[in-house]
């Protein structure tokens, strides 16, 4: 999909973007080759020309930072198949107060198939969120523009999160599906355990206290709860995308987007 996407182009919004893809132009390469294109004038054609070159170049790198910079924030989603190998699905839990007065307790983070749980007071640091983050091209959340990233900038301030953004809540949104993470899960059917069904955010607070107080399996529940938050987002995210390339991409106006362009490799 990163390949058909036109709108990284100053002057081409979503409009122009269908009417490309309406005249067969369905990637960059063939947007290049075009001798003339409708609409375009000789001289924006060759400023394109070279944008699109230097696109394709910063693809071939695994620039995800070059694409976050040229795309808006909702349209980040466009990068997910390409920068999947690299994505950082992210959750957050606190103490259910605003970041002046709260912290966090749990942060869960995963990648590749694998599952990290940072717990305050033990392995939840500045230094290890930092080395965590520096490992990734693309951030999954849902809702995390509005507050699992915001909230932890507050607590953590050198933290970089200038990266690309998939936050599946607007993704939703856009597709006209209602509610939140868990409401969406069960309309996509995605599943969970049966302990940490009908856990929420309220709840993952309760469970902080009672660990607090020493009760060991509140703790164990609240981590396998952010877990399950957590991981998640992989398939929600998966099935979003697919949703979004069908309902925004080349296949709206009849046409397969470009699959050209292999996942970027994960660096050993």
């Amino acid at each position: 999909m990163l390949a058909s996407s036109f709108v990284l182009l100053k002057g081409i919004g979503q409009h122009s973007e269908r009417r490309l893809w309406q005249e067969g132009v369905l990637d960059w390469t063939s947007f290049i080759r075009s001798p003339t294109l409708p609409g375009i004038s000789s001289t924006k054609k060759e400023w394109y020309d070279r944008e699109l070159a230097t696109a394709q170049l910063r693809l071939e790198e695994g620039d995800a930072h070059f694409f976050g910079a040229c795309l808006k924030s909702r349209e980040h989603w466009r990068l997910f198949e390409t920068f999947r190998p690299r994505t950082l699905y992210l959750d957050i839990e606190t103490t259910g107060m605003s970041a002046r007065e709260g912290h966090v307790t749990v942060v869960g983070l995963y990648r590749n198939g694998h599952m990290t749980s940072l717990v305050r007071g033990e392995t939840l640091t500045e230094d290890r969120l930092h080395a965590e983050l520096e490992q990734t091209d693309l951030f999954i959340t849902f809702f995390g523009s509005g507050f699992d990233i915001p909230y932890l900038q507050a607590k953590f301030p050198r933290l970089n999160f200038k990266k690309p953004h998939f936050d599946l809540c607007f993704a939703a949104r856009r597709l006209g599906l209602q509610g939140g993470l868990k409401r969406i899960e069960q309309d996509m059917h995605i599943t969970r355990e049966t302990d940490v069904m009908g856990l929420d955010g309220w709840e993952a607070v309760r469970l902080w206290h009672q660990w607090c107080a020493g009760n060991e399996a509140a703790r164990d529940l609240l981590l396998r709860y952010n877990a399950a938050d957590t991981q998640n987002l992989e398939p929600l995210a998966a099935r979003l995308y697919d949703q979004m390339v069908a309902r925004f991409g080349p296949s709206s106006v009849g046409f397969p987007p470009t699959r050209s362009q292999k996942p970027i490799e994960v660096a050993p």
